[in-house]
């Protein structure tokens, strides 16, 4: 029962004002939410006040939290909830204690509604939660410490002091990371929204700062300039999903951030060498197809060559008008040492038959030349070759190519595609046509044989009638080619 102060607030519409004491204070947050709900005071009534925000509007409010009875009910929240709460409320979205309130009223007659991914209260706590952890992340990652020297007592003192602007309240909440992963320098993180000084064993905090404050530079960030341009890797970038992750509101702050206009501008002419190249420091390329036999079962320049596993040759005639171009060895064919000869092999060979394309004349490798898995108990699971080693195996793909010399060579798979491109492209977009590749032969891109293994009932009727248009075309432009 609620005391008959509390009853007469409710009746009369009373609603309370809680000023917060500091925009990120959880701990105080809960001890009044708890109390309002105890008291059955419900979310419509409650103004919830950052700090230096104006209580105006609130004049009439009760600014003293309402008393719960002995006996009330306790408050419940789950775990779920909790967390969420507990980043969300580092949110710069003014509205974030009352969302916070109105989720925590509702869960006491909804237990399970945390659960309910398509409430907007839900998917909102969620969304604040995402944004605060992304907050969180940049600032682990794009904080750059400067060195400053002063002179005591006849010594020089080294303090590091580093620039960053949050987009939320976080700057209280990340202090544990930086006191533990700089536990011995003494440095200083400075923000618009407060700061923070750690003399190695005792940890402060500060008003706000302004960019004025922190150091511009120092002679150790020639150095680390030197180091970003050297790891910097043309063919992996991507310029939206760079920006993305590292918006260039941060780069002000990171000295490497200068060279990335000029790096970004000449990505394609390195790219286009590292790709020429093999993007490897290999020999000579072989020039037979024996001696591409004999190097790759002694590759390891990418680590699917460091497992337990064989490295599968092509096969064909090394004269061959078309060059089939698969993924990778699977099990079956690590373990016997010949390409497509398991279940994706046995469904490419029906498949090839009823197009009219004989196996044994054409040229059958792939584009990794070591099957990639993981082990599971007695079990090898097949795993995907990443992009980079896809690139690391082109100088193999490529060297057979230059000796066969296909008129057509048909790749098989998104893997088997970027092994012949040097980029990665949709199947569904440029399958049904020829793509001329630099030696004047014709390139033409169809799904891998596995992935119809893969499907079942109308999807896999639809997908093998469009693998078997695409064998067709190919059939119809070898015989065009041959005359």
């Amino acid at each position: 029962m609620k005391t008959a102060r509390n009853l007469a607030n409710v009746k009369l519409g009373t609603y309370y004002v809680v000023q917060m004491p500091t925009p990120d204070d959880f701990d105080f947050w809960r001890e009044r939410a708890r109390a309002l709900v105890q008291c059955e005071v419900p979310p419509d009534r409650v103004a919830w006040v950052e700090p230096g925000g104006s209580g105006d509007l609130f004049a009439h409010g009760e600014r003293r939290s309402p008393v719960p009875d002995p006996d009330a009910k306790p408050v419940r929240a789950n775990r779920r909830f909790v967390s969420l709460a507990r980043n969300a409320i580092l949110h710069s979205d003014p509205e974030r204690f009352a969302l916070l309130y109105r989720l925590l009223w509702r869960l006491q007659a909804n237990p399970r509604m945390m659960e309910d991914k398509a409430d907007p209260d839900v998917r909102r706590v969620e969304e604040l939660d995402k944004n605060v952890r992304r907050d969180s992340h940049k600032m682990h990652a794009f904080v750059r410490f400067r060195l400053v020297e002063s002179e005591k007592d006849g010594e020089t003192q080294e303090h590091y002091v580093a620039w960053f602007e949050p987009d939320h309240h976080i700057v209280r909440a990340n202090a544990g990371f930086f006191m533990r992963r700089f536990s011995n320098m003494q440095w200083s993180i400075l923000t618009p929204r407060g700061s923070l000084h750690w003399d190695g064993e005792i940890m402060r905090e500060g008003p706000p700062a302004e960019r004025s404050d922190a150091p511009q530079g120092d002679p150790m960030e020639d150095l680390w300039r030197s180091y970003y341009a050297s790891i910097f890797n043309p063919a992996r970038l991507k310029i939206g999903a760079m920006l993305k992750e590292m918006p260039k509101k941060y780069w002000k702050n990171m000295p490497e951030a200068a060279l990335i206009p000029e790096l970004v501008a000449g990505a394609q002419g390195r790219e286009a060498k590292m790709v020429e190249k093999g993007a490897l420091e290999f020999e000579e390329r072989p020039e037979t197809l024996a001696a591409i036999d004999k190097a790759i079962h002694g590759c390891r320049k990418c680590p699917i060559g460091q497992l337990d596993n064989h490295a599968v040759m092509g096969e064909g005639p090394q004269d061959a008008a078309l060059m089939i171009v698969g993924e990778q060895p699977g099990d079956q064919e690590d373990q016997v040492g010949r390409p497509f000869v398991g279940p994706a092999g046995q469904l490419l060979d029906r498949h090839l038959e009823k197009a009219g394309i004989e196996r044994k004349a054409a040229y059958v490798t792939n584009a990794v030349k070591h099957f990639k898995y993981v082990q599971r108990g007695k079990r090898r699971l097949h795993q995907s070759p990443g992009a980079k080693e896809i690139d690391t195996c082109r100088w193999w793909i490529e060297s057979e190519r230059a000796i066969v010399q296909p008129k057509l060579v048909l790749a098989m798979g998104a893997s088997a595609a970027r092994g012949m491109l040097g980029k990665t492209v949709s199947i569904s977009k440029v399958r049904g046509a020829p793509i001329e590749l630099d030696d004047g032969s014709e390139l033409w891109v169809t799904a891998h044989p596995s992935y119809l293994l893969r499907l079942d009932g109308a999807a896999r009727e639809e997908q093998a009638r469009l693998f078997d248009a695409d064998l067709a075309a190919v059939k119809e432009r070898l015989e065009e080619l041959a005359g």
